[in-house]
């Protein structure tokens, strides 16, 4: 199972076959002008994680898929590209073994059949993290939380900047979802209106049939962003977190039995967290942020 978000960058193209790619090719150009966004250090300052020797690799295989943009995709020049490709490289860079790394794209239900049996070592492509796969396999601390958000028309006289002020106003979530149990936990006070999916809500919210929407923080960045929503919205309050409704985040899944490879690549998270590469990767994805 992957992490629940839908494609937000078109023109991605399907491969035939698996490609092993060497992390060589050039990084996309950062955003102009992009606001100012931070992203939440994960890492305790204090915490030392050590770094295992990986000085007897031969070599290290990261394998992904390419249908999950902004995150794992084919750019317009036929090459794996993504905020996942670029956190490879510097996670690579990080532990001095960029000579050895490389990462392959599969589909994506194949990741976890070809982890198992050996035909790479790591696996970074959104899948979510579940009791029944903590069995099987390792997996890495989270590098990246996916909050929720809402959205609010901006000709909807909401009379404040949080959530509160939302009380009496109409807001949209979709029926079922995580979301829909999380606004209901969090925001008792609110009565939300339920949509069969996300087009119809961020189609009410735009219409001004709902003042406000509550949903997958990440899609509505690109929502509002986007020329589909032909300014009309805007986020509001936030960013929201919750382990209990929204998983742990997204995470590098790895064989059990791999314990220094787990260790050396959360070693290396924490390194990049900490001193901000973690943060100009994610800033060439999300210019507009997602917290």
């Amino acid at each position: 199972m992957r992490l629940c978000l839908s494609s937000l960058i078109s023109g991605g193209r399907s491969i035939a076959a698996a490609a092993v790619i060497a992390l060589s090719f050039a990084m996309p150009v950062a955003a102009q002008d992009a606001p100012a966004s931070n992203l939440p250090i994960l890492f305790d300052a204090r915490e030392r994680l050590p770094k295992p020797d990986l000085s007897s690799l031969v070599r290290l295989r990261f394998l992904t898929s390419v249908d999950f943009p902004p995150f794992n995709f084919v750019d317009q020049n036929g090459k794996l590209a993504g905020f996942h490709v670029d956190l490879v490289r510097a996670i690579c860079d990080e532990l001095g073994i960029s000579d050895k790394c490389q990462i392959q794209a599969l589909p994506f239900e194949e990741l976890q059949g070809a982890l198992s049996a050996s035909q790479g070592d790591a696996v970074i492509a959104g899948v979510a993290v579940t009791p029944e796969l903590r069995k099987r396999f390792a997996f890495s601390r989270p590098f990246l939380i996916l909050p929720a958000r809402f959205v609010r028309n901006l000709k909807a006289p909401i009379d404040g900047r949080t959530a509160a002020a939302l009380a009496g106003h109409s807001v949209g979530v979709v029926k079922g979802t995580a979301h829909e149990a999380m606004l209901s936990a969090f925001f008792p006070a609110l009565k939300p209106s339920t949509f069969d999916d996300k087009d119809a809500l961020l189609a009410a919210v735009k219409d001004g049939k709902v003042d406000a929407a509550f949903a997958d923080g990440l899609q509505l960045s690109f929502w509002v962003s986007s020329p589909s929503a032909e300014k009309c919205c805007a986020l509001f309050d936030g960013p929201y977190l919750s382990q209990q409704f929204l998983g742990e985040g997204l995470t590098i899944m790895l064989r059990q039995q791999d314990g220094d490879l787990t260790a050396a690549i959360n070693h290396a998270l924490a390194t990049l967290s900490r001193d901000g590469r973690l943060q100009e990767i994610y800033l060439r994805y999300f210019p507009y942020g997602l917290y």
